[in-house]
C-alpha cells in the first residue's frame, strides 16, 4: 500500500532529525518514501489544516504498516522529533502500487 500524505512542518531542522532517525526502522518493515515535496502554496484543499510538505510512503503490506507505527523505538523517535516539528497530518489518498 502507498499513501499520499500532507503535513504542516513547523520546524524543518527537527523534522529532518525525525526523518533521519526513523528511516532505518521504516526500511526494516519493507517501507520507503517514493516522492517528497516542500510546498510553497496550496491552491485547493479539502481540509482546513495547512499543508507545506507532501510525500508518498509505502509498505509491503498492511501488517508491516501496523507493525512499523507501533514499534517502540519508532514511537520514541516520533515523540522526540515529530511531535515537536509537525502541527498537522493529512492523509490525502491511499492506493495499491
Amino acid at each position: 500500500m502507498e499513501y499520499l500524505m500532507g503535513l504542516y512542518v513547523t520546524d524543518d531542522e527537527m523534522y529532518g532529525k525525525y526523518r533521519a532517525a526513523m528511516y532505518p526502522i521504516l526500511q526494516t518493515y519493507g517501507g520507503d518514501f517514493g516522492y517528497d515535496f516542500k510546498i510553497k502554496e496550496v491552491l485547493k484543499s479539502e481540509v482546513k489544516e495547512p499543508i507545506n510538505r507532501v510525500f508518498t510512503i509505502y509498505f509491503k503490506d498492511e501488517q508491516a504498516k501496523i507493525d512499523f507505527f507501533s514499534n517502540e523505538e519508532y514511537l520514541s523517535i516520533k515523540e522526540k522529533f515529530f511531535n515537536e516539528s509537525v502541527s498537522s497530518v493529512t492523509e490525502i489518498a491511499q492506493y495499491k502500487k
